[in-house]
Formats: structure tokens, C-alpha cells, sequence
């Protein structure tokens, strides 16, 4: 491994943090809030780690694919690090496990919270918070990537370990290009919803902040009901759908930019995923139909299900409450997800129905052994190299699942909230079931626990991979 490459990309995306971070000292400077010193404090901080690590560019300059891993995992351990340090210095969040739970949870775009009062905090830590959304949705190395200039062939390995989905590829040519379209579309779908909100009697700052934790698809409110305690169906609406566009591939936008709408059109995973949403808020609908009036019914559904799939958390009624079809479908649309390519988390779309054609295949083959069958999807065969990484994706999915249950189960709680929890943090959705459901939060878990959860977090977003190089002691041998 390229070590000395490796200190000196992660000391440049500390540096971009600590830019980032100046966002809030205005907000603390606006409001008059008590911060200001704990976001300066922690922007030296990331000064003085991040300038010695990037003081000199090392001469050989490669990054290779076990090396971009290795960034990737660093990069979001270290950045929620610090990203933890605002809560703590300020005394808001006193204790540093609980403070690096918010953080991670924020950069991962998961959702969950330690917070029993959010409504206590000041607005410009409130900021930080839904602003750790908007970062990690799209990914902080593809914004490194699109604003600082790198060898093509260092930014891939960078990105495919990073973006995700089954495979990653360009938009355009160059790679910096491809990650200054994706965040440009990224900025513009993002103040189009500030603009629809704020036109609607939100806030400008519920407003933008909202749009932040649904742009990264992260589910953060500044208030302690969520988008309930706004009691508007308007923002509901816009909400709604902003969180299933932001969920959807966003290479279709660019297709859409560069009038190529058929092809959008012919989209297998996007018809999919329009599909399991609307089977999913008619059967939550229905099943809703004996608690609340036919409106309200299928309004909490429709809410609710693009709150989930999408991964975002946001929540306008409390479903821990709902009929057991109701929670059931909600909990199936946690382990599915959104998109590839999205600012989703999940097993993605796409995988899912690999995984499905693949089983179909398998029954056809037994059926006739001596057929020659083959995986598509758009009407292209899909590479059995990918095929396998999906399945394998598929069952380190499960195994991380399974094993983070059973270490969870130490604190005793019941067997819904142990497993939901998990569900949830692994599947970057948040809220769960149980004493994690909308109305609960992640408070109570040991520090055991909420370590593992951080771990779930980091390792869904970052589709496992990265988290799991980097804790394996062959990465690090020098053999």
C-alpha cells in the first residue's frame, strides 16, 4: 500500500471538512449561539492534523484499489471523529460515544438519534447536524474529487469504494467531471425543494435544513415530532416525493439533461422501484384503513413508504403503533432500499433483482441442466463477475446483520427493538421498531451496542467492503 498517499488524501478531506465547518460558525455568528468557540476549537483542530499530513505531496502518487479502500473507511471514521467534537466541546452532547453516534449517523445519512429533546439544541448545531446529511449523501471523496484535481486512474479506485451500487462508472470522460455533474444535479434538485418549501409558510431555516436531511436521504429534524410537528400536508407532499427522486439512480437525471428521457424511461430498477412503492402504500394504505380516515390513510402510507425505501427517516405518524401488515412492509423496504446511484441506502433495487433473476436462473438450470442461461438486466446481460459480488454483497450483508443482532441482544432488550435497530442502522434508515421507533431513540443502548451500531452505519454506507478491509490484518501486512 501506498501509505504515505493514503495520509496525505485523508489529510486533504479533513482540510475540506474543516472548510465545510465554517457553514455552522456563521450559523453560530447569525443566531448568537454559545458554539462558536466549539466549532473554531474543532476547526484547529482538523487545521493541525490535516496541514502536516498534506504539507508535502508524496512523489509517487498512486492509489491503488486496496488503497482507496483503506481511504474511503479512514475518511468517514476520521470525519465523524471530529465531526463529533462541536457536541462535545459545547457540553450539548457531554459524552463522546453518544456525540460520535449523532455524527456517524449524520455523515452515514441513517438518522438514528441518542437525542430525547432535539428541540434543546441550538440552531447552528442543529445545522451541523442536518448538514453532515447533505455531505454524506452524494459522499464527501466525490466532492473531494469533483474540487480538487487527481489522476484519473487514483480517483476511480476513490470512487468505486465510495458510490453505491453494484458497479460504478462514468458519466463523461474525465472523472472529475462525472463528480462535478453528479453533485451539480445533487445542488440544484437540492434548492429546488428549500425554494417549494419555503414558498409553502416553511421556515427558511426548516426549510434548508430539511432539505438537507432529505437531499442525503438522512432523516434529521429539527423538531422533536420530525415533519409531523409542521402539520402540513403540503410539506408532506414535497417531502414525499423530493425523498423518492433523491432516491432514484442519478445517473437518469444526467440522461434527462442530455435529452436522453427514452432511455430513462426503459429503466428496469427505476420501474421496479416505482412499483414496489406503489404496492407497498396500497397495501400500508389498506391496512390502515380500520385506524385512520381513507385521506389520512393513504397519506401516512405514501409519507411513510418513501420515508423508508429511500432510507430516509422522516416520519409523520408513529407506524410503531400500526397493524403488523403495515409494520411488516415497512421493515421489507428497510433490507430493500432505494437506487443505485442514489443517496439511498439499503440492499439497492438493482441487487435485489439480480438476486431474484439469478435464484430463476438457478431453478431453470435444475429444471434443464443443459441450458445456457444468462442474467439481464435493461436488456444487457449483466457480467457473472458482478452477479457473484451481488450474491456474496448478499450474504456479508446477512452474516454483518446476524452477528451485530446477536452482540446487540447483550443489553437485554426485547427482540423487535434488538433486531429493528440493527435493521435499521445497517440499512442507513434510522428509525426502527420497538423503543427505537419514531417516538423512541437509540439513547439507552450500552456503549457496546451503540459502538456496533456506529460500525452497522459506516459499513451500509459504505456497502461493507471498505469497513471490512480495513479491520482485516492482511491489509495491513507488508507480505
Amino acid at each position: 500500500m501506498n501509505y504515505r498517499m493514503i495520509v496525505y488524501t485523508v489529510g486533504r478531506i479533513l482540510l475540506v471538512e474543516a472548510a465545510l465547518m465554517s457553514l455552522p460558525v456563521i450559523g453560530a455568528l447569525i443566531y448568537g449561539d454559545p458554539t462558536l468557540l466549539s466549532f473554531v476549537i474543532t476547526i484547529v483542530l482538523l487545521a493541525l492534523v490535516g496541514v502536516p499530513a498534506t504539507s508535502k505531496k508524496p512523489a509517487d502518487a498512486r492509489i491503488y484499489a486496496k488503497d482507496g479502500y483503506v481511504i474511503v473507511a479512514l475518511s468517514w471514521i476520521l470525519m465523524s471523529l471530529f465531526g463529533a467534537m462541536p457536541f462535545v466541546f459545547s457540553g450539548f452532547i457531554p459524552h463522546f460515544v453518544d456525540a460520535y453516534f449523532e455524527t456517524v449517523s449524520g455523515f452515514t445519512t441513517t438518522g438514528s438519534t441518542i437525542l430525547r429533546n432535539i428541540e434543546g439544541l441550538p440552531k447552528s448545531l442543529l445545522f451541523w447536524r442536518s448538514f453532515t446529511h447533505w455531505i454524506g449523501g452524494m459522499g464527501i471523496l466525490v466532492f473531494v474529487i469533483a474540487i480538487l484535481p487527481k489522476t484519473e486512474s487514483s480517483s476511480m479506485h476513490v470512487m468505486r469504494a465510495e458510490v453505491p451500487g453494484p458497479t460504478v462508472g462514468k458519466l463523461v470522460t474525465k472523472l472529475r467531471a462525472s463528480a462535478r455533474i453528479l453533485y451539480g444535479i445533487y445542488c440544484v434538485m437540492s434548492l429546488t425543494q428549500i425554494l417549494l418549501l419555503f414558498a409553502g409558510g416553511m421556515p427558511l431555516y426548516d426549510s434548508i435544513v430539511t432539505t438537507f436531511a432529505t437531499a442525503g436521504t438522512g432523516g434529521y429534524s429539527v423538531l422533536n415530532a420530525s415533519i409531523e410537528g409542521y402539520h402540513s400536508l403540503y410539506s408532506e407532499m414535497v417531502i414525499g416525493v423530493f425523498m423518492l427522486l433523491f432516491g432514484m439512480n442519478f445517473n437518469l437525471y444526467y440522461m434527462i439533461l442530455i435529452k436522453q428521457g427514452k432511455q430513462v424511461l426503459k429503466s428496469k430498477e427505476m420501474h421496479c422501484y416505482l412499483a414496489i412503492v406503489a404496492v407497498s402504500v396500497v397495501v400500508t394504505g389498506v391496512s390502515l384503513l380500520n385506524k385512520y380516515t381513507v385521506g389520512d390513510a393513504f397519506r401516512y402510507a405514501f409519507f411513510q413508504v418513501s420515508s423508508i425505501i429511500t432510507t430516509t427517516g422522516f416520519s409523520t405518524a408513529d407506524f410503531n403503533t400500526w397493524p403488523t401488515v403495515a409494520r411488516f412492509v415497512l421493515v421489507m423496504l428497510m433490507f430493500i432500499g432505494a437506487c443505485a446511484g442514489s443517496t439511498g441506502g439499503g440492499i439497492k433495487v438493482s441487487r435485489v433483482m439480480i438476486l431474484f433473476k439469478s435464484a430463476m436462473r438457478e431453478i431453470r438450470k435444475a429444471i434443464n441442466p443443459r441450458s445456457v442461461e444468462t442474467v439481464k438486466l435493461d436488456r444487457r446481460k449483466v457480467d457473472e463477475s458482478v452477479v457473484h459480488s451481488v450474491v456474496v454483497f448478499f450474504a456479508m450483508y446477512m452474516l454483518v446483520t446476524a452477528a451485530s443482532m446477536l452482540i446487540v441482544a447483550i443489553d437485554g432488550r426485547d427482540s423487535v427493538t434488538t433486531a429493528t435497530s440493527v435493521i435499521a442502522c445497517i440499512g442507513n434508515v434510522g428509525p426502527g421498531l420497538g423503543m427505537v421507533g419514531p417516538a423512541g431513540n437509540y439513547a439507552d443502548f450500552s456503549v457496546l451496542s451503540k459502538l456496533v451500531l456506529c460500525f452497522d452505519m459506516l459499513a451500509g454506507r459504505l456497502e461493507l467492503i471498505p469497513m471490512l478491509i480495513l479491520f482485516t490484518p492482511s491489509t495491513w501486512s507488508r507480505k
